[in-house]
């Protein structure tokens, strides 16, 4: 099978593995070993913002990471060398994954204990920085979660939101060489969602994917269906991605019953193309679907791309209670990691940045392949979260 088409299997066999970089985040450095590490334990797809430096950064550790195939598969990792996806997100209108919190560190008192320091999983508030003596947010590690706004004892932390100019940013991005457009789009948002597909549809041709991103509202699955109508046809694979809870899957387990309940909810809506979990998504996901039975099994049929002949299973009854029962024999495709992920390899991330600040050269960056413990480390950690949904399909094809 060519390196190409690889992703496109996963989808179909159900074991599509997605790290979400962050919209809005945009830390040239983390982005690549964050790339480089989940490209080398397995991942099918690396979603970025839609920026170019960003881009580059995510291309960067895509092109290391083929350079360390052998090394991969003598440590026992099943990594043959094939890139995954590159994926930009894009939005139509507001949206929490396109902010940036934001705050004057002047009006701090200095007697404040700093909650919104701590509370921040990006580390992306710091106060009298060592490495650049600042003080405040440092806004391209600010992915917009906004768990430092209702904490600050003063209320002084506010979010800066931005939307996409399509007719801008669409051929900036789209000339990259991006293999995958993620719209993260809202019920009611039909006509914004169409200004911004009007603007991508010239280059739709070339993509191997698209996902439309939406959370839970009324007329949810109503909407989709008229956004199916509006991006049809399609000649690229369709992913659903049911954006649970937003930026929450490192908070605990409870956050990944509303990205399965979502995942059960459009799957029910029996649309043409792929259901991805995401939102809320974290080392519990994989097991909730396998107690309700939402993981395909080998050689069964599930939801195809758009374009191909399209094979549903019988209505998914919704299950509204925790713990989840099982339910029905329709399967998602895949899973998307973001927060959690991301967290996940915080540890050698940090110890990353923390011999930056020890190098003579400040201004040094130190790649993750450069230190070839926390490379491995890295590594191992992340095949830790991939493993889970590529194990569970290969057990049950070895069965």
């Amino acid at each position: 099978m060519s390196d190409l088409f690889v992703p496109l299997q996963s989808l179909k066999q159900g074991d599509w593995f997605k790290l979400i970089c962050g919209a809005s985040f945009q830390h040239l450095p983390a982005v690549r070993n964050l790339t480089l590490a989940y490209t080398l334990a397995g991942a099918d797809c690396i979603d970025v913002a839609a920026d170019p430096a960003v881009i580059a950064a995510a291309q960067a550790g895509l092109q290391v990471a083929k350079t360390l195939a052998k090394d991969a598969q003598k440590r026992g990792f099943d990594y043959k060398g094939n890139l995954p996806f590159l994926m930009v997100s894009l939005n139509d209108g507001e949206d929490p994954h396109f902010r940036k919190a934001e705050f004057n560190p002047t009006e701090c008192p200095r007697d404040c204990s700093r909650p919104c320091e701590r509370i921040c999983p990006a580390q992306a508030i710091v106060f009298d920085s060592i490495k650049d003596d600042f003080s405040g947010v440092v806004s391209e590690k600010c992915y917009g979660c906004g768990r430092c706004i209702p904490i600050c004892p003063y209320g002084i932390i506010y979010t800066a939101s931005y939307v996409a100019t399509p007719g801008a940013i669409a051929p900036l991005v789209m000339s990259t060489g991006v293999d995958a457009v993620e719209i993260h789009t809202q019920v009611g948002r039909l006509a914004e969602f169409q200004r911004l597909w009007q603007a991508i549809s010239p280059w739709a041709d070339q993509l191997k994917v698209l996902a439309i991103s939406c959370p839970d509202g009324e007329g949810m699955t109503d909407y989709l269906r008229a956004v199916y109508d509006l991006i049809s046809p399609l000649k690229s694979a369709l992913i659903w991605q049911t954006d649970g809870r937003s930026m929450s899957g490192d908070i605990g387990d409870g956050t990944t019953i509303a990205a399965v309940k979502l995942g059960q909810k459009v799957l029910a809506a029996k649309l043409p193309g792929y259901v991805q979990l995401a939102g809320g998504t974290n080392s519990y996901t994989v097991a909730k679907l396998k107690a309700v039975g939402l993981l395909k099994r080998a050689g069964e049929q599930g939801s195809r791309g758009a374009g191909e002949k399209q094979e549903f299973s019988a209505p998914l009854p919704l299950c509204p209670s925790a713990p989840l029962p099982p339910c029905s024999p329709a399967s998602i495709a895949g899973v998307a990691y973001g927060s959690y992920a991301r967290v996940l390899l915080s540890p050698i991330l940090e110890k990353l940045e923390n011999k930056e600040v020890s190098n003579t050269n400040m201004k040094a960056t130190v790649c993750l392949e450069e230190d070839e413990v926390l490379l491995w480390q890295a590594v191992e950690l992340a095949h830790s979260l991939v493993s889970q949904i590529k194990s569970s399909q290969r057990r049950e094809s070895e069965h």
